[in-house]
């Protein structure tokens, strides 16, 4: 996530692809029903469980755009982000909901902490549309992908490199950079 990124780049990762979408409603134990529910609104948000094809980490705006561009500037980048509600919404391998906390509470971070939620076995989150809406409306509310799903089997960030870029995050948050 660098501001060199084009327009146009920008745009196709917003679309989910049928392969991404695949793996979205694999999280599912419906996934036939979740691809019913897209096909008669794809351009609506939906719900879908957390814990078994992926967790989420839920990141304040800021926050979570300092954590984007410590994964993609010096770290390994990541899979699937999106924003909902004002908050970035990183997916995550599953498990990290119950380990990242562990982490970061172990951790001694010198600096506040925002909050930060994540979203494991048991839970739901609400996902962005397959497809963008075509007002030309982007307000802070509206669901969207950043970095939408393009694979059956997207690469996802684990807790450790979770842990990783939130510290860097929260130290250049710190130190003003």
């Amino acid at each position: 996530m660098t501001d060199t990124w084009e327009p146009d780049a920008m745009l196709r990762a917003e679309y989910v692809t049928v392969d991404g979408a695949d793996w979205l409603a694999s999280a599912s134990a419906f996934p036939r029903s979740v691809h019913a529910l897209w096909a008669a609104r794809p351009t609506a948000p939906s719900v879908l469980p957390c814990g078994t094809a992926f967790d989420v980490l839920n990141l304040p705006a800021l926050f979570g755009r300092r954590v984007l561009d410590r994964l993609w500037a010096a770290g390994p980048g990541c899979g699937p982000v999106a924003v909902h509600r004002g908050r970035i919404l990183v997916f995550a391998v599953p498990g990290t909901a119950e380990r990242l906390p562990a982490l970061l509470a172990w951790e001694e971070w010198g600096v506040p902490m925002p909050p930060l939620m994540c979203h494991g076995p048991g839970e739901t989150v609400t996902v962005p549309p397959l497809v963008p809406a075509c007002d030309g409306q982007h307000s802070a509310s509206r669901s969207r992908w950043l970095v939408a799903p393009g694979a059956r089997h997207p690469w996802l960030p684990g807790a450790p490199v979770l842990l990783w870029a939130c510290l860097r995050a929260a130290h250049s948050g710190r130190d003003g950079r």
